[in-house]
C-alpha cells in the first residue's frame, strides 16, 4: 500500500507540474514506481491508478497533446483541482487551526491537511500538540505538581535507577510532560519524562529544598528535537523560496537567518541529534539543503538513497 500511495502522489504531482496533456508512455518513462517489465502489467496498473484518482475526486482529463489531436494525454487542470487563495491573515490561519484542534468529529481531532491547502498552520512551539495523553500518568503528574509547588523531594524509578529528585518545575513539550530539577547532592539540572516514571514517592517533609532565583523549568529543555541530545554540531542549510514562508515558522531559538537574494533562506542551527535533524529535513523534501557540514550532508543523502 506504500509503494501505491507514494506511486499516485507521484503522478498527481507530475501532472500538476507539467499543466499540458501527457502521454501514458511519457508517464511510463518520468514518474517513479511504473517500471514494470512487460507491457500488459504496466497498463493493468496505470489503469488501476487512473480509476483510483478518479475515485478521489481528482479531475483526471485527457486531451490532445498537440494542435492536429493525433494522440491523446492524460491533464489534471490546476483550476479544477487547486483550491483559490482565501488570503487569510496569519491570526486567522491560527484562529483555524486552533478550532480544528479543538473541534472532534469522531472522537478524534482533524489533521492538518487541510489548514496546509489554506496557506499552513501556524507555527505552535515547533509543532506542540495543544494537549498530552496523560494515560495512566495522570495521578503522577499531580503528585509532581505537588512537589513543584511545595518543593517535596521525590523518588522514583528512571532508567534502571533508584532517583531522589528536587523537582524545581513542570514542563509540556511536544505532547509529553517532564519534571526539571537536580538529583540530590548533585547541582546538574536534569530532564525527567513522566511517561517513563515508575514508583513514585514523596517525601513528607514540605520546603525541604531551595529552587535557585528567576529559575526557568522551560529553558532546561531544548525547544527544537534536533537540539536535545549530546553532540554539539552547527549546520548551514538553505531552503529554497517556495517553503521559506514554512521553514521560517519552524526556525526557533537563537538560529541566524539569511534573507537570500532569490527569496530563499539560509540558516545556522545548532544539532545536538543528528537524527532528529535529518528526520526534519527530510520533512521539506527536495526544496530544502544541508550545505554544511559534509558528514551530516551525507547522512541525509544516505537516508534519501536508502528510502528510494
Amino acid at each position: 500500500m506504500q509503494r501505491v500511495i507514494e506511486r499516485i502522489l507521484n503522478l498527481l504531482a507530475f501532472l500538476l507540474t507539467v499543466e499540458r496533456p501527457v502521454t501514458a508512455d511519457e508517464i511510463r518513462m518520468t514518474v517513479a514506481g511504473y517500471d514494470q517489465d512487460s507491457d500488459d502489467a504496466w497498463r493493468r496498473m496505470f489503469e488501476r491508478d487512473k480509476d483510483l484518482l478518479r475515485g478521489l475526486g481528482i479531475p483526471l482529463k485527457t486531451g490532445p497533446t498537440d494542435a492536429w489531436g493525433i494522440e491523446q494525454g492524460y491533464t489534471v487542470p490546476s483550476a479544477d483541482y487547486a483550491l483559490a487563495d482565501p488570503e487569510l491573515t496569519d491570526e486567522e490561519r491560527a484562529a483555524l487551526w486552533l478550532a480544528a484542534k479543538v473541534v472532534r468529529i469522531g472522537g478524534t481531532a482533524s489533521g492538518p491537511d487541510a489548514l496546509f491547502k489554506l496557506g499552513g498552520a501556524p507555527l505552535v512551539a515547533a509543532g506542540e500538540p495543544l494537549a498530552a495523553d496523560l494515560g495512566s500518568k495522570a495521578e503522577e503528574l499531580a503528585d509532581l505538581f505537588v512537589a513543584v509547588t511545595e518543593r517535596r523531594r521525590v523518588r522514583f524509578d528512571y532508567a534502571d535507577k533508584r532517583r531522589t529528585v528536587e523537582a524545581y518545575g513542570l514542563v509540556h513539550r511536544r505532547g509529553h510532560w517532564y519534571v526539571v530539577g537536580p538529583e540530590q547532592d548533585d547541582s546538574t539540572i536534569k530532564v525527567f519524562r513522566v511517561d517513563r516514571i515508575s514508583s513514585l514517592e514523596l517525601d513528607e517533609e514540605a520546603g525541604s529544598y531551595r529552587r535557585p532565583d528567576a529559575f526557568r523549568a522551560a529553558a532546561a529543555i531544548p525547544e527544537a528535537p534536533w537540539e536535545a541530545g549530546p553532540g554539539d554540531t552547527e549546520a548551514v542549510v538553505r531552503f529554497d523560496a517556495s517553503i521559506a514562508w514554512w521553514a521560517r515558522r519552524q526556525l526557533v531559538g537563537s538560529n541566524e537567518i539569511i534573507e537570500m537574494p532569490d527569496g530563499g533562506l539560509e540558516a545556522k542551527l545548532r544539532v545536538a541529534n543528528p537524527e532528529a535533524f535529518v528526520g526534519w529535513m527530510l520533512s521539506f523534501d527536495a526544496d530544502a539543503e544541508i550545505v554544511s557540514p559534509q558528514d551530516l550532508r551525507q547522512r541525509l543523502l544516505d537516508r534519501v538513497r536508502a528510502a528510494g
